[in-house]
């Protein structure tokens, strides 16, 4: 990590929290800040007493979590659905009625990621520098005219030529929201609420089954169109619809949000500043910003864990194919879908509260990592159903706990300035994105009922999430044990201790 130790860089830039400059052994001092400190930076907070903040904290919170929490939740479901609404299309009849291969197939959820992944870094860090409230449902618009735009494809062409704009508009949403959590809620509070907005990704897969059952079974021919045309134009709509109320919902930042009063605003700013160490997120320089990520070693060890944790589960896209292998019939393959992430979003939830709670995150993500590695070797080990389901559970349930994690981990140990936490989201999940060019490849259909390949990819996943994470928490255990000494702290010094890096 670059290191500034001079009186005019602290007064022109909040570059990062002095504690983490740590390199070649030479570490920063980090000045211990209390409450009342930050509390008299604010001229609408100065003379409020303890119970005062304590309710307008309240207020504040209660705020935000009744219009940012629903409004990305319902953003990202919809976002998230129309992933899995390919994979029941394709058990609906896309795939033969544009005439595609397995290999053009994978090619078009291939090109996806690659319009995902040239959008992404760019895209956060516009937003970065931008307003939320105009700029994610934009994207949400312009995504969700592609989306509807599929029911006239004709080709495998086509199909490559969609997923690639749907991929490319996409991809700013998922960093972007990662993006405003952290800069909104304190880092105890983080990984709940990423929990919350994340179960968007597993209530996407609740309901798509539920809708492939619905529209899948019942509207082929309807208006002379396909089952799965209908199926694009309805997500489509839902999608327009939604974005065009979230203009009017989503917030900016805490210092430019036009729902919130000054004071609120000022509270806003108090509770991630507190949470910071004492340190304003500021916003910083784009370039700036993209260099301090590029040198922070943080940024590449959540680099390879992102992409190991997206290889784990890289089952996803082909979710309904491996349950169709368990010999249901086609409408309780659509139906039984929906269990296991309903299991998953309970056991994130569980998760991401007691991570929170205690301030832990490694062995957080580690148990139900391991937990996915056990369900992943029951899959493609055995033809037992009830196993095979339980095995279902255990692995989609452990993966998005880990994932979801990962996230509130990788902001809470970088936590400013804005575009540099908007450049190391961003760049973890390029990196990550990379898996879906080669691993759609690991499942095609000649591995049924196993899908033993696409199994060893998960496995991989999985050791990789370990590892990295126990380096993760080395490093974190370094940098702590540096300020420990520098404040002369130890548990019976009778010190009082400092802001620390959660491990």
């Amino acid at each position: 990590m670059a290191t500034h130790d001079n009186s005019d860089s602290k007064s022109i830039t909040n570059e990062k929290l002095d504690a983490v400059h740590v390199e070649n052994g030479v570490a920063e001092q980090h000045d211990i800040c209390t409450p009342e400190e930050v509390q008299g930076r604010y001229p609408l907070l100065r003379d409020l007493n303890r119970d005062q903040m304590a309710s307008l904290n309240k207020k504040v919170l209660r705020k935000l979590d009744w219009r940012l929490m629903p409004t990305i939740t319902i953003m990202f479901l919809l976002n998230y659905l129309d992933r899995i609404n390919v994979s029941n299309a394709r058990l609906a009849g896309l795939q033969e009625d544009l005439n595609m291969s397995d290999t053009v197939w994978n090619a078009g959820i291939s090109t996806f990621y690659v319009g995902y992944l040239v959008g992404q870094l760019p895209g956060n860090l516009w937003l970065a520098k931008a307003n939320p409230s105009w700029f994610l449902p934009s994207m949400m618009l312009a995504w969700s005219a592609a989306t509807i735009s599929m029911p006239a494809m004709t080709s495998g062409v086509g199909f490559c030529i969609c997923r690639f704009f749907i991929g490319l508009t996409e991809a700013p949403f998922f960093p972007g929201i990662t993006l405003m959590t952290s800069s909104w809620y304190t880092k105890e509070e983080n990984p709940m609420r990423m929990a919350i907005w994340h179960a968007g990704n597993t209530i996407s897969n609740i309901i798509s089954g539920f809708l492939a059952a619905a529209i899948l079974e019942n509207m082929d021919g309807i208006a002379n169109l396909h089952s799965w045309q209908w199926f694009f134009l309805i997500e489509g709509a839902a999608s327009i619809l939604v974005a065009l109320i979230a203009f009017f919902l989503l917030p900016n930042w805490p210092t430019n949000t036009r729902w919130l009063s000054e004071q609120e605003s000022e509270m806003a700013q108090y509770r991630v500043v507190l949470s910071n160490g004492g340190h304003d997120e500021g916003v910083g320089g784009t370039w700036d910003g993209l260099k301090a990520a590029a040198l922070d070693p943080f940024t590449w060890l959540f680099c390879g864990m992102h992409f190991s944790l997206i290889n784990a589960q890289s089952f996803k896209d082909f979710f309904p194919s491996i349950m169709k292998t368990f010999g249901f019939s086609k409408l309780n393959t659509y139906l039984v879908q929906a269990p296991p992430y309903a299991i998953a979003y309970l056991t994130a939830c569980l998760c991401a509260y007691s991570s929170g709670r205690f301030g832990e995150s490694c062995y957080h993500i580690i148990v139900p990592i391991v937990a996915s590695a056990v369900g992943c070797i029951t899959l493609i080990s055995t033809l037992n159903v009830p196993a095979r389901y339980i095995g279902a559970i255990l692995l989609v349930s452990g993966t998005y706990n880990g994932l979801n994690l990962q996230l509130s981990w990788e902001t809470n140990l970088v936590p400013s300035p804005r575009s540099k936490k908007a450049a190391l989201i961003a760049i973890a999940n390029c990196v990550s994105q990379t898996s879906h060019w080669f691993s759609p490849y690991f499942f095609p259909t000649s591995q049924e009922p196993y899908y033993r390949l696409g199994g060893g990819l998960i496995l991989f996943g999985c050791v990789c999430t370990v590892l990295l994470c126990f380096a993760i928490k080395w490093r974190v255990m370094k940098l702590n044990k540096v300020l420990d000494e520098q404040e002369g702290w130890t548990e019976h010094s009778g010190n009082e201790k400092g802001w620390r890096f959660m491990s």
